[in-house]
Order: C-alpha cells, then sequence, then structure tokens
C-alpha cells in the first residue's frame, strides 16, 4: 500500500506566533504505517525541509527513535510533483500551518478529490483537517457536507491561547460546510472518528489511535467503505 503523507512548508502562524508541523503529529503515525508494510511518501506544497513547530522540538530520546523521519523532512517532494494514481491512501497531520497553505493548495486539493472519487482513504489530524475544507464531490459540494468528522475544537484552541490569532477556527469552518463535528468529551483527549473512507483526529494525543484506524481501514474494500454516503 502506497500513502502520501502531507505537511505543512509554513513556518509562520502571525508575525509574532511561529508555526510549522507538529511533529508528534508525524512521527508516530509514521512509523505505524511502516511497520504496516505502507510505502510512504512525503511531500509539501515547497517541497524541501519542513519547519518544525518550536513546540515541538524533538528532544535526544525522540532524535534516536525518529531518525528517520527527521531524515524525511529534511528533503520533501513539491505536492504539485507527486503522482497520484497508485496512492492507497492521503494523510495530513497538523500544526497550525495546515490552516495557512494546506487549506488553499490546489494540488493537494486536486490529489484529495481523485482519491476521494475513487474511495481512497482520505486522514487528517488535529488542524490537518482543514485540507479538507476545499475539496469538493462530483457534484460540487464539499467531500465533508454530511460526513462526520472531528479536528482540533474551539475550546482546544482557546485552551492553548491561540483562539484569536488563528485565520479561523477550525471546528467552526468544518461545520459550516456542513460536516457533523464530533469532539471528546474532554479537551486534549484522543478522539478519532472514521465514516466511510475519510478518517479524522481531534488533536496531538489521537495520533496513534488514527494511525491504527488508517491502518484499518486501508484493509477494506472500497466498495465496503462506500456504506452509501460517497458522494
Amino acid at each position: 500500500m502506497k500513502i502520501l503523507i502531507v505537511t505543512t512548508s509554513c513556518d509562520r502562524l502571525a508575525n509574532d506566533h511561529p508555526t510549522g508541523l507538529w511533529l508528534e503529529e508525524f512521527a508516530v503515525p509514521y512509523n505505524d504505517f511502516v511497520r504496516a508494510g505502507a510505502h510512504i511518501i512525503v511531500a509539501s506544497p515547497l517541497g524541501g525541509p519542513v519547519p518544525i513547530d518550536p513546540k515541538t522540538e524533538p528532544n535526544d530520546k525522540q532524535k534516536k527513535e525518529w531518525a528517520a523521519q527527521l531524515s524525511l523532512l529534511h528533503s520533501t517532494r513539491r505536492i504539485a510533483d507527486v503522482d497520484p494514481g497508485d496512492l492507497d491512501a492521503v494523510f495530513i497531520p497538523g500544526g497550525h500551518g495546515p490552516m495557512i497553505d494546506l487549506v488553499k493548495d490546489g494540488d493537494l486539493q486536486s490529489i484529495i478529490e481523485l482519491l476521494h472519487a475513487k474511495v481512497k482513504i482520505i486522514a487528517a489530524l488535529c488542524h490537518g483537517p482543514a485540507a479538507l475544507i476545499n475539496p469538493l464531490n462530483d457534484q460540487r459540494e464539499p467531500i465533508i457536507a454530511g460526513r462526520k468528522i472531528t479536528g482540533f475544537s474551539n475550546l482546544e484552541e482557546k485552551l492553548v491561547f491561540l483562539k484569536d490569532v488563528v485565520p479561523f477556527l477550525l471546528e467552526d469552518k468544518l461545520k459550516e460546510k456542513c460536516a457533523i463535528y464530533e469532539s471528546a468529551k474532554l479537551p486534549m483527549l484522543p478522539h478519532v472518528v472514521r465514516d466511510g473512507n475519510i478518517v479524522t483526529g481531534q488533536n496531538p494525543a489521537s495520533s496513534k489511535k488514527l494511525a491504527e484506524e488508517v491502518i484499518e481501514a486501508l484493509k477494506i474494500n472500497p466498495a465496503r467503505l462506500n456504506l452509501g454516503k460517497i458522494r
């Protein structure tokens, strides 16, 4: 199976708020995907090195455990150069960067729309679901309309003191696109939602559980993933 992981290229949320990829959300699922036998492609809007959110800079232990992942983040492909024809899944980890660049990246939108039409797995974590806001289905409706979705909640954004800094609140934007938004009963707890071919995780704590759901979903015949919901 072949999985495309798409990371942000954005290193700044605002003038005084550096951002980037939330490393755990990339490194933990990557490990599980590789153990499951997946071939991984890592891409970003600009290609090359990926900015890591300063809050998730790896410690010495993580540098050893995540050496392979960190190496991949030094030299990513451009999304525009990825051939999506044989992909089985796309996965978008978070950090606040996706709210700046991936939300409006036309190349990523095209890949997501193609995979959705083929009933392939579309997964996103934390702020990664920002990339699911604009892709459309064959009827030119949002692919997330009427689908159960999660992502970083308004309350969580408030708790990290960025509610008034982010360009939009992800929970609100998902609801605007008629997604059926779900969250954990308490903030920052793991929460993953799988609705047909779309798998989403709420926050960094959901990283491993989301990876497990993606792997499980990849074992299912696409016809069964449809469940009458793929529009």
